[in-house]
């Protein structure tokens, strides 16, 4: 059981994933958003780039974005149907697929998501498809043979993880407000001019609700007034069933961000040394192209051999890796220096064990290989920016 701390930090809006004593997720929004991923744009082809297949286009306030044309369809947002010919000046609609990133653009695309409690409505591939966490093949088999039934042409859909044994007509309800959305957005955009927004992504503190496993949530925590009132129309429209859940922090002399210690967590999530309950430690380094974590026996002083004490620190280090990963939202590629083992076996007992942490990852994480160094590389998917970036934004 987790709790969801909303408050004020900084200039920006701080969501907070508490669970016991640890806190899993960190996200900082500035309070005036820019270009929110899931929101929805009439963008204007700048320029179009032959040889890597793509195209910049203009949202709005000079932000170009970066859109990569082998994604498939893209939809003209005067509604003529899409010929592959795309040419500067074309209004186009897209999608903030991921945040910008330094000195990079942020990505865009003409696959149009709207993402539910339940389901995602996808206008690129047409097919039905399940989260990878769910397993059972009889349910997903009746899920699919429903959907076909109801679902149109021209678009695809995402079960997502929370849908699992949820009632059908709570299933149905959110499917038909996926597709009224998309359809009105589309049509909508025929009648709008260049660079209008069409539809807006949540913020972390609603899209942090909404993404929560069923029953995994303990309380919705915020001393806001203004997100109190925001996340408590969200519940009752949405997901009434957790309305109950929201709480409205009320005390003067201790603020919200002094009870949850959050400078103390902020100042360890950017630190760039972790230390280890056995006396070792991590040290992360973001570059720009990617993440280097080195582990190091530090101050451990155990009696084990030295087979069982680079396994013990190793393994320990694979659990806080997982966890900092997701914290500080590090994402890309990232290159792990364990301590070097000499038998095979070790080896694949450490990258089945960091397989099996980052399976819980809500982000796709997946372990590549171990290279003739012995170093293990590792990639996270890209959609927010990572945690230092979060801060860097709000100076």
């Amino acid at each position: 059981m987790s709790k969801l701390i909303i408050t004020r930090w900084n200039g920006g809006i701080v969501t907070l994933l508490h669970s016991g004593k640890e806190v899993i997720q960190i996200n900082i929004e500035p309070e005036q958003q820019g270009f929110v991923i899931g929101n929805v744009y009439i963008g204007k082809v700048n320029k179009i780039v032959k040889n890597i297949n793509s195209a910049f286009v203009d949202i709005g306030k000079g932000q170009m974005g970066y859109l990569s044309l082998n994604d498939g369809m893209v939809h003209y947002a005067d509604g003529r149907p899409w010929d592959g010919k795309l040419k500067q000046g074309d209004d186009v609609i897209v999608q903030v697929e991921r945040d910008a990133v330094k000195s990079k653009a942020p990505v865009l695309t003409g696959n149009i998501n709207l993402t539910g409690r339940y389901f995602v409505l996808t206008t690129g591939k047409k097919q039905i498809g399940f989260s990878s966490k769910i397993t059972d093949q009889a349910w997903k088999l009746k899920m699919r043979s429903y959907l076909e039934a109801i679902k149109g042409e021209d678009f695809g859909i995402i079960v997502r993880t929370n849908a699992y044994e949820v009632l059908e007509d709570e299933l149905k309800s959110e499917l038909q407000s996926l597709q009224t959305g998309l359809k009105k957005l589309i049509e909508d955009a025929k009648f709008r001019t260049s660079y209008s927004l069409l539809y807006s992504g949540a913020p972390s503190y609603l899209s942090g609700i909404r993404d929560s496993l069923k029953s995994s949530l303990e309380a919705v925590i915020t001393d806001e007034v203004d997100i109190y009132d925001a996340l408590n129309n969200y519940l009752i429209e949405n997901q009434p069933e957790d309305a109950s859940l929201l709480v409205k922090y009320e005390d003067p002399m201790l603020p919200l961000y002094k009870l949850y210690r959050i400078e103390k967590f902020m100042d360890e999530a950017l630190g760039k040394r972790v230390w280890l309950k056995s006396g070792g430690y991590l040290v992360i380094e973001p570059t720009e192209a990617l993440t280097v974590i080195d582990v190091n026996t530090g101050k451990y002083t155990g009696k084990k051999t030295q087979r069982d004490t680079i396994m013990k620190i190793n393994l320990e280090s694979a659990e806080e890796i997982g966890h900092q990963l997701r914290l500080r939202n590090l994402s890309g590629i990232i290159i792990i220096d364990f301590i070097d083992m000499e038998l095979e076996e070790d080896r694949l007992k450490l990258v089945d064990r960091l397989t099996e942490i980052f399976s819980k990852d809500p982000v796709k994480t997946t372990v590549v290989e171990i290279t003739k160094l012995n170093l293990v590389e590792v990639t996270r998917k890209k959609i927010r920016r990572p945690l230092h970036e979060q801060v860097a934004q709000l100076v």
